[in-house]
C-alpha cells in the first residue's frame, strides 16, 4: 500500500466516523434544543443560519449559486420536504418521544426509499428480499411502540401519537430525496444543499411566526448551545463528510449510516439524558436494523451497475 493509498484510507475512516458520530448525535441535540426553544423556531434558526452561511462560502469559493426560477423552485420543494416535513416533524416528536426511540423509528427511511424509488424513478422492482425487509421493518416498529400501544395513561398515548408521526416524517424525507434524484440537473451539490437549507429555514421561521413561537421561546445557554451544535456538527461537519464520502466511496457503504446512527443515538440518550433502554428497545432495534440491512443489500444486488439512492441533508 502506497502512502497516498494509506492516507486515502484514513481519510475515509475519518469521514465515516464524522457521519456516524455527528449525525447520530443530532437526535440528542434536537431533544435538548426543543426543551425551551419551540421546534419551528429552532429549525428555522438552525437552517437559515446554516444555509445562508454555506451559500456565502459557496459564493466566495467560486461555486455556482445563481440558478433559474425553475431550479430554485425545485430546491425549495426538496428543502421543505426534507427539513420541514422530515426534520421539523422529528423536532416536534422529540418534545415527548425519547431521542433514542425517535432515531430508531426514523431509521426505517431506507424502506420508504425502496418503495418511492421503485414508484417514481422505476430503476428497480421490489425483490423478495426487499419485501421481507419491509415486513420486518413494520414488525420492528410495532415492537418499539408496544409499551405505548398497551399504555392506558395520557402520557403513554401522547408518546404513541407523537411516535406515529415519525414514519410520516421519514416518508417526507425519502420523498424529498427521491425528487432530488429525479430533478437532478447537474447543479453544484453543495450550493444546491445550501439553497435547500435556506428555503427550509425561511419556511420554518414563517411557521414560527404564524403559531407564535417567538412569544413562547426561552433563550437558555443549554438551548442555544444545542442549536449551535446542530448547525456546526449536524449541518456543516456531518453533511460535508457525507458529501465527500459520496464522491469517494460506493453509495452502498455510505448508506450504512442508516443503521449506525440509531445505535449512537440510543447510547447517547441513555448515557447523557438517562433515557430508558428496555427489552423492547433492544429487540425492536435489532429487528429494524436487520430490516434496513436486508433492504440495502437487496438494492445493491439488483443494481450492481448503478449506485443506490441515498440523497439526504444533515440532522
Amino acid at each position: 500500500m502506497t502512502e497516498a493509498q494509506r492516507q486515502h484510507r484514513w481519510t475515509v475512516i475519518l469521514n465515516f466516523g464524522l457521519v456516524y458520530l455527528f449525525w447520530g448525535s443530532t437526535y440528542l441535540g434536537i431533544r435538548i434544543g426543543v426543551e425551551h426553544i419551540p421546534p419551528a423556531l429552532m429549525c428555522g434558526a438552525r437552517f437559515i443560519t446554516a444555509g445562508t452561511l454555506l451559500l456565502f462560502y459557496c459564493g466566495v469559493s467560486g461555486r455556482t449559486i445563481r440558478y433559474n426560477p425553475r431550479e430554485l423552485g425545485q430546491m425549495a420543494i426538496i428543502g421543505i420536504l426534507l427539513l420541514m416535513g422530515g426534520n421539523l416533524t422529528l423536532s416536534y416528536a422529540e418534545l415527548i418521544v425519547p431521542s433514542g426511540l425517535a432515531a430508531l423509528l426514523v431509521s426505517v427511511t431506507p424502506l420508504w426509499f425502496l418503495v418511492l424509488d421503485s414508484l417514481l424513478l422505476g430503476h428497480h422492482r421490489i425483490s423478495k428480499r426487499g419485501v421481507i425487509g419491509l415486513v420486518l421493518g413494520i414488525a420492528g416498529m410495532v415492537v418499539l411502540l408496544w409499551p405505548d400501544l398497551r399504555a392506558t395513561g395520557a402520557l403513554g398515548r401522547r408518546e404513541l401519537w407523537s411516535a406515529l408521526t415519525l414514519p410520516l416524517g421519514s416518508f417526507s424525507w425519502a420523498l424529498g430525496s427521491v425528487l432530488s434524484k429525479r430533478w437532478e440537473s447537474g447543479a453544484d451539490r453543495l450550493s444546491s444543499t445550501a439553497w435547500q437549507m435556506t428555503f427550509a429555514g425561511v419556511g420554518n421561521l414563517l411557521l414560527a411566526v404564524v403559531i407564535g413561537d417567538f412569544s413562547r421561546v426561552v433563550w437558555t445557554v443549554r438551548g442555544m448551545g444545542a442549536v449551535l451544535y446542530l448547525i456546526v456538527c449536524g449541518s456543516w461537519i456531518g453533511y460535508t463528510a457525507y458529501i465527500w464520502l459520496l464522491g469517494h466511496v460506493p453509495t452502498s457503504k455510505v448508506s450504512t449510516y442508516a443503521y449506525v446512527n440509531p445505535v449512537v443515538a440510543v447510547f447517547l440518550g441513555w448515557a447523557i439524558e438517562h433515557e430508558v433502554v428496555n427489552q423492547f428497545i433492544f429487540t425492536g432495534s435489532a429487528i429494524v436494523i436487520a430490516s434496513v440491512i436486508l433492504v440495502t443489500s437487496a438494492k445493491v444486488r439488483e443494481r450492481a451497475a448503478e449506485e443506490e439512492l441515498v440523497e439526504t441533508v444533515g440532522d
